[in-house]
């Protein structure tokens, strides 16, 4: 049986994590090397799928609701603006292998994070 996600291990709680939206099936937190004034990750509770690729062949509602709270989270903290990323394989620079967007806001003008 493999080991909880980190992800996992911050919502139940084990580890810390600062948790900034939830609804029954997704969750927000802070991410702990922001690149940008706004810089949450939306996850879904649920470890099934590794990438956005599974999450959207597997669960399109589910996908959906991600990106409503990532919108949601812009319009709260970047005036509804925002950059959504998903790093999909370690090559990628995806280093958690639970599905999660990066929600960017208030970028600097002319500085495009991740590029």
């Amino acid at each position: 049986m493999s080991q909880p996600s980190i992800f996992t291990r911050i919502l139940s709680g084990d580890i810390p994590g600062e948790i900034l939206r939830e609804t029954e099936r997704v969750f927000a937190i802070r991410d702990i090397d922001p690149q940008a004034p706004l810089h949450a990750l939306v996850i879904p509770k649920t470890e099934q799928y590794r990438d956005v690729t599974e999450l959207a062949a597997g669960d399109p509602e589910l996908l959906a609701e991600l990106v409503a709270m990532a919108k949601s989270l812009a319009e709260e903290h970047a005036n509804g603006e925002y950059r959504l990323i998903f790093n999909n394989g370690a090559s990628a620079a995806q280093s958690v292998f639970h599905v999660h967007a990066h929600v960017l806001g208030n970028i600097e003008e002319k500085k495009l994070v991740g590029f």
